[in-house]
């Protein structure tokens, strides 16, 4: 019965992670997306910035004074944070290979465009090598992971391989 549940732990990790590398590389596309939009928004501002003979950073000071101005502020000062962020998760992202972002799931924390990947993602048989090196990867995990919860019950001879 262990033996069993320990395959079916491997078999669900397999493919999981068999999965990745295709969300993963939607995820970079959308994310480059979102990198071309943002920029656009900072370009055009910036744009209207120096038409009023302005700095981005007086054009943002300059927009206080009124509710309005001031959200508008808040606003202009996230969409350059979320830039920033999401242009180095970017050049991170495209830098590493399919199975290398496996490594990097903290670069995957742009909640817009993560709900958005995961909202049209169809889970697919993986054909790619990635995908299939990701799947073995699940597998050997798996496997790990469902030996854990008998470890405690197992005798010490058997836990050290002495049997």
């Amino acid at each position: 019965m262990t033996g069993l549940l320990r395959l079916a732990v491997a078999v669900l990790c397999a493919i999981v992670l068999s999965q990745f590398p295709a969300f993963s590389d939607q995820y970079v596309q959308r994310l480059g997306g979102q990198v071309d939009a943002l920029s656009r928004v900072a370009a055009e501002f910036d744009a209207s910035a120096r038409a009023a003979g302005l700095t981005r950073d007086q054009a943002l000071a300059d927009l206080s004074g009124s509710a309005f101005r001031d959200a508008h502020q808040s606003n202009m000062r996230a969409v350059f944070a979320r830039l920033d962020r999401a242009r180095a998760d970017l050049q991170m992202l495209r830098l590493a290979g399919p199975l290398e972002r496996m490594l990097l799931p903290h670069r995957l924390r742009d909640t817009e465009t993560l709900a958005a990947t995961w909202g049209d993602f169809r889970p697919a048989v993986p054909v790619t090598v990635a995908g299939f090196w990701a799947a073995g990867i699940g597998l050997a995990l798996g496997w790990w992971l469902g030996a854990l919860p008998g470890l405690p019950f197992r005798r010490r001879q058997d836990r050290l391989g002495w049997r």
